[in-house]
């Protein structure tokens, strides 16, 4: 269920087009079959890789005997650090510049070195992928094996303080003195939360279908950003960029993965020039596991005072999390806790402890995901010390404007999404007394948690033209991940030019397409529809400027300044005219226009005021009084996210948020045994994800507003704002419904059924 409440008088539109739930665009070609993914793409002649990893975590290859591998039937290549083309090295574990970190070469069989386990350490290509797989177990490696550190619990004592956390984020911030403010509070929570490594795992799996013509590169892949897989392979393969073409219009599902190129793409791309021919590569859902990033493991201290009159006077959050050895990344899992709530002593500390792993990566909403979990279990902690409900302390807590930058909000809704919700969610029947809700052998839970997540916008281009017919085409190098991409921005298109959405054809996924920031942030539908939008009224001028002037315009001489676009024609002032039939006279050849829009921080008002969105998540759970096991019984998710251009696709993705949130609170965790280093739940066996059974009911209601300091829409991004808090609210209503408060996650039957109370039958 999705539905809409007024709060701000929302912007009409030229024609209603944006705001309706369209269905998707793209929706009939995966139906049928029809959208083709990386790995479906063919071209005659197309060889086959598989990569055989590394079986040990640190050390070097002292041998590796390829020989019968070579030998082995339909084998074209195996390909070691031996033999691999000259790569450079990967250099430092920081680079200078954030968007460094995405452009940067990231080589691949250039060294014996072995940096983590499963590191590609061959690769073998032949006729068929059956035939590469078994030529790779033919391969024997020996490996000087050396010790290695995989254990955060273990070197907290050797943290130390990155100079920046992911996406420039300061690492640390200070303002009063909380030390003095927390020893003096009448009342504090001071807790510690463990947060376990957790994967991806899209649906679709990171492959790649290199082909050379030339010097001329194109790589079909699963990308979120183009551009930059574009310029991570060109400094890889030391070429110009524009020698790259990345094609990828369909994703089956990225969260921050496919954000950068992996070894499939490097490898791929390398082993196509030594043969002359393509070369496909997908990596196993076992690969990659260590081969396409992950979530590290953190541990998080949140430390919470009040006066008795439950005003915060106090606030840190201090995290220690996991991070590679050879490069550099620091989740901003604290800097959420900057905006969230009003105190005015105020600290936010990240710490890195170095192991022998791959990088942690991007992973759906980087930093408020596994921060809230925490920070709003510690708010649920506090408000049972104060005797205050949960809504009435986060509401006694809102801020005038940003508590550590000191200027307005753009649009803040936060209190009325908790309002909202627990008037739709019945909050008041909740027991504030843990354990006392029962159905039988069942123990009944009510939890809520805040949601807040940053408002971003990246520099886009996008192209639009329109033929003597009245089609319109877009083209844009934007990606959609499955997130409705190609839907929203056709509903753009049509709205701007008053044309139906049968007359818009949007074309995504090829580098040759003008640049975007891609899919990632809970940007690409601000980003890509800005510049879509603002292309479009760039037409709009052209088309406006021949009609006034030509000869064959049936407009020519028309003097009035006001003119609209819409249900196919174009108006000024009391005359007007079909817009196909005003094109075919006046530009046989049709129209073209481009249009850009800067990054926020070239934007004025991304510096002036604070902008996110905001929400309140609300769960119910049944706890078996016997076995401990946890059923979901429904939630709802209130959201305040400015504009909403699509209802239908924007639910699926708060949808989405939701159920990663349950996975979060209760199941995902991936083991890195602190013995050898590797993922010992590497696949989807043992790695738990929800599934139909896990999910409850699930509604979702956006409140209606429209942020005018955001962008030409006054929409804000909701793709990870699902999941900001959900998991926490799981969390609360578990303890809401035992008493028992697990802070080690995921909450399961192991941590949950020794601590639950003996109730008699």
């Amino acid at each position: 269920m999705t539905e809409t409440k007024t709060s701000n008088r929302p912007r009409e539109t030229r024609s209603g087009i944006i705001g309706r739930p369209f269905d998707r665009i793209d929706g009939p070609l995966k139906v049928r079959g029809d959208a083709t993914y990386a790995y479906e793409n063919t071209l005659e002649g197309t060889a086959f890789g598989y990569i055989l990893g590394a079986a040990v975590a640190k050390g070097r290859i002292a041998e590796i005997d390829t020989a019968e591998a070579e030998r082995a039937p339909a084998v074209l290549l195996v390909m070691t650090h031996r033999n691999a083309p000259s790569q450079p090295d990967f250099g430092p574990a920081v680079t200078p510049t954030v968007p460094e970190v995405f452009t940067r070469a990231r080589p691949a069989l250039n060294s014996e070195r072995v940096r983590y386990y499963d590191e590609p350490v061959a690769l073998v290509v032949a006729e068929t992928f059956e035939a590469a797989r078994a030529a790779a177990g033919l391969i024997k490696v020996r490996y000087d094996e050396e010790p290695g550190l995989y254990d955060l619990s273990g070197h907290v004592a050797d943290a130390y303080a990155p100079k920046r956390t992911n996406a420039g984020f300061e690492t640390d911030s200070v303002i009063g003195d909380f030390e003095s403010a927390f020893a003096a509070a009448p009342v504090k929570v001071d807790a510690t939360y463990r947060t376990p490594f957790e994967h991806h795992n899209p649906m679709e799996p990171h492959a790649t279908l290199a082909a050379w013509s030339g010097n001329e590169l194109t790589i079909h892949t699963s990308a979120q950003t183009l551009a930059n897989f574009r310029a991570g392979v060109a400094s890889t393969l030391r070429i110009p960029p524009e020698r790259v073409r990345i094609v990828s219009p369909f994703i089956g599902g990225g969260f921050g993965s496919k954000l950068i190129a992996h070894a499939d793409t490097i490898l791929a791309a390398l082993a196509a020039k030594v043969l002359q021919r393509p070369v496909k590569i997908a990596l196993t859902r076992q690969q990659m596991f260590a081969n396409a990033g992950h979530r590290a493991e953190m541990i998080q201290q949140v430390r919470l005072s009040t006066g008795t009159d439950g005003r915060l006077t106090g606030i840190a959050h201090d995290i220690w999390s996991a991070t590679s050895s050879f490069e550099e990344y620091c989740e901003q899992t604290a800097v959420f806790a900057r905006s969230l709530y009003a105190a005015p002593n105020r600290v936010t500390r990240h710490r890195l402890v170095s192991l022998d792993i791959n990088r942690g990566e991007w992973m759906r909403s980087p930093g408020e995901a596994p921060g809230m979990l925490a920070f709003e279990c510690a708010m649920d902690e506090l408000a049972e010390r104060l005797g205050l409900d949960p809504i009435e302390l986060r509401i006694r807590n809102e801020p005038a404007q940003d508590p550590e930058r000191g200027v307005p909000f753009s649009t803040r809704n936060l209190v009325a999404c908790m309002e909202e919700g627990a008037r739709r969610f019945g909050w008041q029947r909740r027991n504030p007394t843990p354990g006392r809700a029962r159905e039988g052998r069942k123990l009944i839970g009510y939890g809520m948690a805040a949601a807040i997540r940053p408002n971003y916008i990246g520099a886009a281009t996008a192209r639009v033209a329109i033929d003597r017919d009245g089609r319109v085409t877009a083209r844009l190098d934007m990606t959609d991940i499955g997130t409705g991409t190609y839907t929203i921005l056709t509903q753009i298109a049509a709205d701007s030019l008053g044309v139906p959405i049968s007359s818009v054809k949007v074309e995504l996924g090829d580098s040759r397409f003008p640049r975007t920031a891609g899919s990632g942030g809970s940007w690409g539908a601000a980003s890509a529809g800005s510049a879509l939008h603002n292309a479009c009224n760039a037409l709009r001028e052209r088309i406006l400027q021949a009609a006034r002037s030509s000869e064959a315009s049936p407009l020519r001489g028309a003097g009035a300044t006001e003119a609209s676009f819409a249900d196919g024609e174009v108006r000024l002032g009391q005359r007007s005219a079909s817009l196909a039939d005003l094109v075919r006279r006046i530009a046989p050849d049709g129209f073209e226009a481009e249009g850009s829009v800067a990054a926020g921080a070239a934007n004025p008002s991304y510096k002036a005021y604070s902008q996110h969105s905001y929400g309140a998540h609300f769960a119910e759970v049944a706890v078996d009084c016997d076995t401990g096991e946890i059923r979901m019984r429904r939630m709802l998710a209130v959201m305040g996210a400015g504009r909403i251009l699509n209802p239908k696709t924007a639910r699926s993705q708060i949808i989405g948020g939701m159920t990663w949130g349950i996975g979060a609170a209760l199941m995902e965790q991936t083991v890195l045994d602190r013995r050898y280093g590797h993922f010992v739940n590497h696949d989807l066996a043992e790695y738990h994800v929800p599934i139909n059974g896990d999910v409850p009911e699930m509604e979702v209601v956006f409140l209606e507003e429209h942020d005018d300091k955001a962008n030409p829409f006054g929409a804000k991004g909701i793709g990870e704002l699902g999941v900001c808090g959900a998991g926490a609210a799981v969390a609360n209503a578990i303890y809401n419904a035992t008493g028992v408060r697990v802070r080690d996650f995921p909450i399961t039957l192991d941590k949950l059924l020794p601590a639950l109370p003996v109730i008699a039958i």
